[in-house]
């Protein structure tokens, strides 16, 4: 009679462990952790910014504006997309937000 309980509790404990994780996979304020390892949405924490947009506006002949803008987004998004220019599907909420205009707000 004892074996079963066993199992029966075992398998309930894998059960809630296996859903425990599921959850914390998909919490809406967290990025999932491929992204932190990657760089990408939420890779970021807010002081890393200054430096990170400092890197990506290094190359440009319009510093003041790309460093504001650059820091406007990524105290939003916690993300700058790699190299000086393009790479912006590296960070959607970079990629998505726009001007009045259309324009892609984010450099």
């Amino acid at each position: 009679m004892a074996k079963p309980i066993v199992v029966f509790i075992v398998s309930c404990l894998l059960l809630a462990i296996q859903f425990s994780n599921a959850e914390e996979l998909q919490s809406p304020g967290e990025a999932p952790a491929i992204y932190k390892k990657m760089g990408g949405e939420g890779s970021l924490r807010p002081e890393e910014c200054p430096a990170e947009c400092q890197r990506r506006c290094s190359e440009t002949s319009h510093k003041k504006p790309c460093l504001f803008y650059c820091n406007k987004c990524c105290n939003t998004c916690l993300c700058v997309p790699s190299g000086t220019y393009g790479h912006k599907k590296e960070c959607p909420c970079d990629d998505n937000w726009e001007t009045k205009e259309g324009e892609p707000k984010c450099p």
